[in-house]
């Protein structure tokens, strides 16, 4: 008996423990059950949360835990949208975000008066209001495409754009409307909002990311830099509601602005991702569902009226939004299906309204019933509008998902040059191995089939068994570091005569193709700052090496620095090391600024027009000199220099005074050695440097740039 007054037997259950588990229930099933039938996971828990909320089987209450948990997820949605966008792709389609974002609200707002006007014969402040509704939308299926890995496709980019560019307006509708009923709209009012925008504009998106990057380059705790980031979340979307627009718009803003900060590939990007995907968008759509009231079907055909009315309308207008931007920007079908799947849903931005709306009294029936400025008609129809048009979006927004990322996958040049990416760390001091992990993940392809490699060297004849476990510790934490990425890495322990061959016998008997040493660290830098250890891998290995040196974290890099030699084009390993380079840029969204000759800033210029990033390009041939470039660095900078073997096609003598240029030039900046990997070079490029008419001639630096191109396609 003691155990049965344990269980609840009145609905709605109270019971915390019991409330939470219920939800945790739905969260893990309602996608593996719904999956069977190709619904999406999303759809499901709106749909569970119809069943289990007040209008369905009653078993919890939309109570103020739901709502809480709900507001959270859907900041999280909106900061994700900010956070994983291509800030490069965002500003180079700014213009055709714009041109979208007036398609998705003019159209619903013009259509929306004249539905609200002559179909439901509202008054007018009740239609502007009503189309202000359809003008509006939410990214609920943004989850679904971060699920298939299309979230930097230039739709979504235009759509995401577009959507804070509607949704402002559309907020700014519903504070003149309501403005107006409570006699608030005046000179002063428009005063008062426009500076307070401006203010929190310039807050979050010039003070947040110095914030930003002030923490995290001194705090390395993992779960600080989460509650870190969570607050400026919630910090930013309170200052938007200050400044008189919706919190959503300030959780947009503060992805923005923390954009650069946190890379795509990062531990902190991951625990980002996974707790939003995992306990907080879940709680919001199931908060969403709670909402639906089905009984209005069957009790009320004016509901039943509006709702179709509203569905209908908002729907088309989006349909056309998408279909007018498909044509004015010679998009491809599934690119279409992905903007009208991101602006159809309707959500947060309508529920906002619908509910100011409901509790704005503009007077009394004969009877002493408030007239409300939306009536209960049209706050039920928006809530059944919410259900099928998240259905809608979401079946849509899938299709394209699927369709655009299977046809990425299946890209194949068979013509291409190509090897198997495999990167391998070598690690002996675990201050570095955070770094070097984190470098590693960066500048590794999207379809790198083979994680990473990290070894550990142990000399056969001196390491005794405190230095033998020690090795195998470092080697957890390696794995440790790769896992909170969900990146594979594969630990070796080698037992040698000595590191070089322990380094090179990995190389060769696992086909490295990168390898990533950290500089050993002294108090000065001197010629042999590089080691006779480093040295004697390089003479005796040929995969592309990256020699790296941290001084702060590589997420709080502003600045990429690459100085490139010249002839660097002619070196075989010319479009490996780039694409790694690029992929630092597309990982973390710092911009690169590239010195080299004018003949290799060609085919960089020509590489960016087919694979965009921020990027900048400055002639550079003095390298017995940098205090040109060093008058341009400043402390959060990282430089890179791109060196060459001895006798190689791009050596050039003055990179043996690379130590005392680093040293004059660069000593507060965290820098990376980039040395090519060099077989299968050909005698007639070798020959090359003493024979300038054997070098490719000008015309040809588009082919080559379109060739590299090629590999970047198929590697990135």
């Amino acid at each position: 008996m003691e155990f049965l007054s344990i269980i609840e037997t009145t609905l709605p259950l109270t019971n915390p423990v019991l409330k939470f588990l219920i939800i945790l229930i739905i969260i893990l099933a309602a996608p593996i059950l719904l999956g069977k039938f190709k619904i999406p996971h999303i759809l499901g828990l709106i749909i569970a949360g119809a069943i289990i909320g007040p209008n369905g089987f009653n078993l919890l209450l939309r109570d103020s835990s739901i709502i809480l948990s709900g507001t959270a997820g859907l900041l999280y949605i909106m900061f994700l949208a900010g956070l994983e966008i291509d800030m490069a792709d965002f500003k180079r389609n700014s213009s055709k975000s714009l041109l979208f974002g007036m398609y998705t609200f003019l159209i619903p707002m013009g259509l929306g008066i004249l539905v609200g006007l002559y179909i439901l014969e509202f008054s007018m402040a009740t239609s502007v209001l009503l189309a202000s509704m359809f003008a509006s939308h939410t990214l609920i299926a943004y989850p679904i495409l971060s699920k298939f890995g299309v979230t930097k496709n230039r739709a979504v980019i235009i759509a995401v754009g577009g959507t804070m560019i509607t949704d402002i307006l559309a907020l700014l509708v519903l504070a003149v409307i309501v403005g107006m009923h409570t006699g608030e709209v005046n000179m002063e009012f428009w005063i008062k909002l426009s500076v307070s925008i401006l203010i929190f504009g310039f807050i979050v998106l010039f003070l947040f990311p110095i914030i930003g990057r002030w923490f995290l380059k001194r705090y390395q705790d993992k779960v600080s830099q989460y509650i870190f980031v969570l607050a400026m979340v919630f910090l930013g979307a309170f200052l938007a509601e200050v400044a008189g627009v919706e919190a959503i718009i300030g959780a947009f803003l503060s992805g923005l602005a923390l954009n650069r900060l946190v890379p795509s590939t990062s531990p902190l990007m991951n625990r980002i991702e996974f707790v939003g995907n995992a306990i907080f968008i879940p709680f919001f759509l199931i908060g969403v569902g709670m909402l639906v009231n089905y009984r209005a079907f069957f009790t009320d055909l004016e509901t039943i009226k509006v709702a179709a009315v509203m569905t209908l309308t908002a729907t088309t207008c989006k349909f056309l939004a998408a279909w007018l931007t498909q044509k004015s920007l010679n998009f491809t079908l599934d690119e279409r299906r992905l903007i009208f799947g991101l602006s159809n849903a309707q959500a947060a931005a309508t529920l906002a309204a619908v509910l100011i709306g409901y509790n704005v009294i503009i007077g009394e029936t004969p009877d002493g019933e408030p007239i409300r400025l939306l009536g209960e008609s049209i706050l039920n129809g928006a809530i059944i509008m919410i259900l099928i048009t998240c259905t809608i979006a979401t079946f849509i927004a899938q299709k394209g998902a699927q369709n655009i990322s299977l046809s990425e996958s299946q890209f194949i040049d068979n013509d291409e040059l190509e090897t198997e990416e495999k990167i391998l760390i070598p690690i002996s001091n675990p201050e570095t191995v955070e770094e070097l992990i984190n470098f590693s993940t960066i500048i590794k392809s999207k379809n790198n089939k083979h994680g990473l490699y990290a070894l550990n060297i142990v000399i056969n004849d001196t390491t005794t068994a405190e230095e033998n476990l020690k090795a195998k510790k470092i080697l957890e934490k390696a794995v440790d570091m790769a896992a909170s990425t969900d990146m594979y890495l594969q630990r070796l322990l080698r037992y040698d005569l000595n590191i070089v061959n322990g380094i090179t016998g990995v190389i060769k008997e696992n086909n490295i193709t990168d390898l990533v040493l950290g500089l050993h660290v002294k108090k000065t830098i001197s010629e042999t700052f590089l080691g006779k250890l480093t040295n004697e891998i390089l003479i005796n290995s040929n995969p592309t090496t990256f020699v790296y040196k941290p001084v702060q974290p590589i997420a709080t890099i502003k600045r990429h620095i690459i100085i490139i030699p010249a002839f660097a084009e002619n070196e075989i390993g010319f479009p490996f090391w780039l694409l790694k380079i690029w992929n630092i840029s597309r990982n973390t969204g710092a911009k690169l600024l590239f010195y080299a000759s004018d003949r290799t800033l060609n085919i960089l210029r020509g590489l960016q027009k087919k694979h965009h990033i921020a990027a900048e390009f400055k002639s550079y041939n003095n390298w017995s000199n940098f205090s040109e470039i060093a008058e341009e660095v400043d402390n959060n900078d990282n430089i890179l220099l791109v060196l060459s073997r001895e006798n190689k096609p791009s050596y050039d003598k003055e990179m043996r005074n690379v130590p005392e240029f680093i040293n004059v030039h660069f000593p507060n900046n965290s820098f990376i050695l980039i040395y090519p990997m060099q077989v299968g070079v050909s005698e007639d490029i070798l020959m090359g440097l003493n024979n300038t008419s054997l070098l490719p001639p000008i015309e040809k630096l588009d082919e080559i740039a379109t060739n590299i191109a090629k590999i970047f396609k198929r590697k990135s």
